[in-house]
């Protein structure tokens, strides 16, 4: 995978998502929400379970489903692979995508953590190594390559995880690093052409971060809504969105780990995980440890650090260190690593409630269909919460297989990517 190929030919008129396409980690519309009805709220081992296929190995990506295919991540012995299986279960290839594998923080990660993408006719893996390649979606391969040979050595304590965003024959990448020193900042965000993987542009991310803080483990966003369209980034103490067409600063939100505010100190391991929330004209910004979260206008330019007009408003504590938000309707859902959820008034940030479901630590990040949130434990356990301002419980489902990935929704399907298995829940 050490050479571009000529592939530009290969790409045609591209088919638009269904709604029952998943065809990245958050889902049609970066925002975790699928539009589909009538989906299992209960199952175990064996009730509601269409198949179950074991994988070579862990990983915590999400599963990429388009039509009747499904692409997963997965280390197999030393290897890092992408793996195609069709909706009956049955494999119908694998690639080798890179080798090295590292596992971080014991029992929290490996280096196949980044998410696979699809638009239907091809797919895009990248993983922490910095390797990054794309086939069609029948296997073959199309271009490859290595980013750190490309950007420079990755220099992040646990790994590069963000994946990445396609939108409009692109792919948009923040490589969020450093080596812990304000001064010498690492990090990029830059857009590949999808269909050869070459540069189109490349952008400096300056922050003042140091120490841990300049590693983000968050992925970018794409704001999609009402003709207005640009990246979201999110990390090194600041969330940072740009233009797609070259790259140049939108806007910028600082104050979310003040360097000099002598009412709050510089928290030196605030590195950010969650990734933002987005809905039609507001953004979610959260932080990490305890620390707050930010709700701002869609519609800002420029520094809206500390801006009366562009912030709505600011929850400062109780808040999630690594699911990233739900925003629907007039309501903002955030789940706790600690599996408490939750939930505030989307315009004023008042508290609705704050309810336990399942006392263990969440990785993954909520998702919804059909009147319900679905919110994973580590140890596997999902618990179904009814959305709306009055907290019910409708099931726990356990499948008994450690977990971290966030479901992917498909044609009346729950695709569950445990360390052990790929599983289909379906009625």
């Amino acid at each position: 995978m050490k050479r571009l190929l000529a592939a530009a030919c290969l790409f045609t008129v591209l088919p638009s998502a269904e709604s029952g396409d998943w065809g990245s980690w958050r889902g049609p519309s970066s925002n975790g929400i699928s539009t589909e009805k009538d989906l299992p709220l209960k199952w175990s081992k064996d009730q509601n379970v269409a198949w179950r296929v074991p994988m070579p190995g862990p990983a915590g990506a999400t599963p990429a489903v388009w039509g009747n295919q499904i692409f997963v991540t997965s280390i197999d012995g030393n290897k890092l692979v992408l793996i195609c299986l069709g909706t009956d279960g049955k494999e119908q290839w694998r690639q080798e995508i890179g080798s090295g594998n590292k596992d971080v923080r014991g029992d929290e990660g490996n280096s196949a953590s980044p998410s696979p993408i699809t638009d239907g006719q091809h797919v895009w893996s990248f993983m922490a190594t910095g390797d990054i390649a794309c086939f069609t979606v029948d296997g073959k391969p199309v271009w490859g390559g290595n980013l750190q040979d490309r950007y420079g050595k990755f220099r992040i304590a646990f790994g590069m995880s963000s994946t990445p965003v396609f939108h409009d024959g692109r792919l948009y990448l923040q490589l969020i690093h450093g080596d812990g020193k304000a001064e010498t900042s690492e990090a990029l965000v830059v857009a590949l052409d999808a269909a050869t993987g070459k540069d189109i542009w490349k952008s400096e991310r300056v922050t003042a971060a140091h120490t841990e803080n300049e590693h983000s483990y968050a992925s970018p966003l794409l704001y999609d809504f009402g003709g207005v369209k640009y990246l979201v980034t999110h990390g090194a103490d600041y969330t940072v969105a740009y233009n797609l067409k070259d790259g140049s600063e939108r806007w910028r939100l600082g104050g979310l780990n003040p360097h000099n505010d002598p009412d709050r100190r510089y928290h030196p391991t605030l590195r950010f995980v969650a990734s933002p929330g987005i809905a039609e004209g507001i953004i979610v910004c959260p932080t990490a440890k305890n620390g707050p979260v930010f709700a701002i206008s869609a519609d800002g330019e420029g520094d809206l650090t500390g801006s009366k007009k562009a912030i709505k408003w600011v929850r400062e504590k109780n808040t999630p260190d690594v699911p990233s938000p739900v925003i629907l309707d007039d309501l903002i859902y955030l789940c706790r690593e600690n599996g408490i959820l939750l939930v505030l008034d989307r315009e004023t940030g008042e508290e609705v409630y704050m309810e336990r479901t399942h006392s263990m630590r969440h990785r993954a990040s909520p998702v919804y269909a059909d009147g319900h949130l679905y919110l994973t434990a580590r140890d596997g356990k999902i618990t179904v919460v009814k959305t709306g301002r009055s907290f019910e419980i409708v099931s726990q489902n356990d499948t008994g297989e450690a977990m971290s990935a966030s479901p992917a929704i498909s044609n009346g399907t729950i695709y569950l990517r445990t360390f052990d298995a790929l599983w289909a829940i379906r009625k």
